[in-house]
């Protein structure tokens, strides 16, 4: 038996995943047990799921693999540094975290204090450990593999050829240049200052018009090989100290642009400030420009490669607007995007180069797809690899919370019978009530899939601003997104594509958005999850239940939280309900009504 544990450690969404004899056993995200968003450090408390998942002790494993190496690209970082001279203190600030990083043993001694690790820790590059989380957990035999993002040992992408076993890198751009950085610049520049915050660019984008076009092709420059370089001028990043915190808590960058680009584009949004159609326009821009970029390298790759699938991972890949748009853009006709496909991802291709190093001459047969593909490599087909939790377990807290309950005149009721629990719950629904749905194991990645789930009906036109008062509270223009039957998509959608994670945006077909005013975005779109009966049969079923209610085969879907980490326990999904204006909650086959 060979057991490796994989870390995304010490940056923003610390994880952990557990890889046995090749197969994925757990994944989870450090954020969930600490209760801070994009929580930051080595994830002790991840471990101790994983091990306690695959009901082992750290000393039965074999080998921690960290998706970064020090010594990965260490000529270029030589060369840069004498070439450019960049300031003392930010040469100093990167050899202070590469000795934090370098503890691992010490930290792991101090957190499992009874046992021992025996093993290896094995370096991962970066980029390296992206492109396994993508290709090596994807159905395709053959595939181009892509990871691009903000940095990682000091290049901020990398692409190549995965074939059976193997994955090859033959391209790369290098620091200082950066499709997220330039992102996560222009994030700032428009007045969203958190770790994250990419997504509501996102957002908002639909809501302008691509007016800083001109502007934007002077901060991006497109090259002749597919690859990308940002004007200098416009950023900091490369030539002075950006504060960059991130122990045991959120990340916390500081200004990443320069003042170069408020010359260019006017002063800079400050955080709370009116939201004007300049804002917006620029949005629309900075979407329009990463598109451009995106689709530039990958049309070269698919020159280079004629091959007809692809992965993505890196940060970048997580924007599912530009994804959903990779077969209408470029000739590829296969994307596969796993969950988590940002920095928390690489717990997963750091665990699975590690594997397929140590077993290198193991023969592929014994490890063949769960899917079913045949590719020798363990398929991800669904995103359900945290804890879960029995309805014995669920009952005692209800029991303990009784009292409370009653005083707030909620009715507690325990339905066996799962074909009535969904029948209930899709009638609650279908009468425009707010659902808090827990079931099962909690979702890797930061979607919530139908596990962690808080469920709306689609077809009301206040929904969105219903949601927002009783929970959410989150800015008025970004979307909520659907959750649709696997077999209706083509009904719905100007496509038929399989979205399990949520991770792409397709455009709603012109005659449905009526129906479903609550979950199309301004410009048509939605950011669909497919649903499959083998997958996740409840959630399914429950869906399945609102279509025989409505005819709609989709139902509105958001992540089971209030400002916070998505819920990962009954106690948290418990206080989420009783401290928010939701309507009903069900657990496992518990339903509480107010």
């Amino acid at each position: 038996m060979s057991i490796i544990l994989g870390l995304n450690a010490y940056h923003g969404d610390s994880a952990a995943a557990l890889v046995v004899d090749g197969k994925l056993i757990a994944a989870v995200e450090e954020e969930r047990f600490r209760r801070i968003k994009h929580w930051a450090g080595l994830p002790t408390e991840a471990i101790r799921y994983c091990l306690k998942e695959a009901n082992i002790s750290l000393e039965k494993v074999d080998a921690i693999a960290v998706n970064q190496d020090a010594r990965a690209n260490l000529w270029k970082k030589i060369g840069f540094t004498l070439i450019n001279r960049p300031d003392l203190r930010m040469v100093l600030d990167r050899i202070k975290n590469k000795r934090v990083r370098e503890s691992i043993d010490s930290q792991l001694a101090a957190a499992f204090p009874s046992q021992r690790f025996k093993g290896k820790v094995h370096a991962v590059e970066h980029h390296l450990a992206h492109l396994y989380s993508a290709f090596y957990v994807s159905p395709f035999e053959e595939a181009v593999t892509v990871s691009v993002d903000g940095f990682g040992d000091f290049s901020s992408g990398a692409w190549g050829v995965g074939r059976g076993m193997t994955i090859n890198i033959d391209g790369r751009v290098f620091f200082p240049h950066s499709l997220g950085i330039f992102y996560q610049a222009l994030t700032q520049y428009l007045g969203f200052p958190h770790y994250g915050d990419e997504y509501k660019v996102m957002g908002l984008a639909p809501y302008g018009k691509p007016e800083y076009m001109d502007e934007m092709h002077q901060i991006v420059q497109l090259q002749k090989d597919g690859a990308y370089r940002l004007n200098l001028d416009y950023f900091r990043h490369h030539k002075e100290m950006i504060a960059y915190e991130w122990d045991d808590g959120a990340p916390v960058f500081s200004s990443l642009f320069s003042d170069e680009l408020a010359d260019l584009l006017g002063p800079a949004r400050q955080d709370g400030d009116e939201l004007t159609q300049k804002h917006k326009n620029i949005a629309h821009s900075i979407q329009a420009m990463y598109e451009e970029a995106f689709f530039h390298l990958l049309n070269k790759l698919h020159e280079k490669y004629r091959m007809d699938s692809v992965t993505l991972a890196g940060g970048c890949a997580m924007n599912s607007v530009a994804n959903g748009k990779v077969t209408r853009n470029t000739p590829f006709k296969h994307v596969y995007i796993q969950s988590a496909a940002g920095d928390a991802g690489g717990a997963i291709g750091a665990a699975f180069a590690a594997w397929n190093d140590l077993n290198i001459d193991t023969p592929s047969s014994q490890t063949f797809s769960p899917a079913g593909e045949g590719t020798g490599r363990f398929a991800m087909d669904h995103a359900y690899w945290g804890p879960s939790f029995s309805n014995k377990e669920i009952g005692q807290l209800l029991a303990e919370k009784g009292e409370e309950l009653q005083k707030k005149g909620c009715k507690i009721e325990q339905i066996e019978d799962e074909n009535e629990l969904c029948r209930r719950t899709a009638e609650a629904i279908a009468d425009g009530k707010v659902i808090g749905w827990f079931q099962g194991r909690m979702e890797w990645g930061p979607r919530a899939l139908g596990n962690r789930s808080i469920i709306c009906d689609p077809r009301r036109a206040d929904m969105k601003d219903i949601l927002n008062q009783k929970i959410k509270r989150r800015e008025s223009f970004r979307p909520f997104a659907p959750s649709i039957l696997r077999e209706a998509v083509s009904a719905w959608f100007e496509q038929d594509d399989d979205v399990p994670f949520m991770m792409k945006v397709f455009q709603i077909r012109e005659e449905k958005r009526s129906e479903i005013p609550a979950v199309t975005h301004v410009d048509g779109s939605g950011r669909l999850q497919t649903v499959c009966e083998k997958t996740n049969p409840r959630y399914y079923r429950l869906i399945e239940a609102f279509r025989d209610i409505t005819g709609v085969p989709l139902v509105l879907n958001t992540s089971f939280n209030e400002n916070e980490p998505i819920v990962n326990t009954p106690e948290e999904a418990y206080a989420c309900f009783y401290r928010t204006k939701m309507d009903m909650l069900v657990m496992e086959n518990f339903v509480i009504e107010r």
